[in-house]
């Protein structure tokens, strides 16, 4: 058995470079190497090489299309999302467009006050529709893990302790993942 065996792919062994240059020059061609001094078992399983490297090489290119079609499947799915979402705010957005073009010599304070209103429950239920959560604990036990205390007030009894009194930010959980923690003031018993 021959230890120089050719093991490029047969469309490069059509491309002629230096090794076929020296064995032109030696007048021996690979084909009379593979004629000459190959037995039927090697040439088989040359065949048998050259039959699963075709088959290896054409499964990882099917792999990789299949990996860069499934990157852009997923990057459209991504921009679909995004659109649907984009497109559930957008009414909320003209609103808030129709409320700062009002003349506010014109119009009493509270409806303006209410119109804003409005507009943030709109937002706010347009987001919960695609899995947000808003964190709003007062008077329930303070959860570092979805709060952050920023002050404490006096506890008026022992049961109270620990508990939330005041909520200066909600906070927020998009598909329970904690986007933000509510920072809040906690009670704290004394005695």
């Amino acid at each position: 058995m021959k230890d120089d065996y050719d093991f490029r792919t047969s469309a490069s062994k059509e491309q002629k470079g230096p090794a076929d240059e020296e064995r032109r020059d030696e007048g021996v061609g690979p084909d009379v190497e593979n004629a000459a001094g190959a037995s039927p078992a090697e040439s088989a399983l040359k065949q048998q090489l050259d039959e699963q490297r075709d088959k290896y090489l054409r499964l990882a290119a099917e792999f990789d299309n299949f990996r860069k079609r499934v990157g852009r499947e997923r990057q459209e799915l991504v921009s679909r999302a995004q659109g649907d979402l984009i497109r559930q705010l957008l009414d909320s957005v003209d609103d808030l467009g129709r409320v700062t073009s009002v003349d506010a010599g014109r119009v009493d304070p509270a409806s303006i006050v209410t119109g804003v209103e409005a507009v943030q429950k709109k937002l706010l239920r347009a987001l919960s529709g695609v899995g947000l959560e808003v964190v709003n604990p007062v008077d329930q036990p303070f959860n570092p893990e979805l709060h952050e205390a920023v002050a404490t007030e006096r506890a008026l009894s022992p049961e109270d302790d620990h508990l939330i009194a005041q909520v200066y930010q909600p906070g927020y959980v998009f598909q329970g993942q904690l986007l933000r923690p509510a920072r809040v003031v906690v009670k704290q018993w004394s005695e």
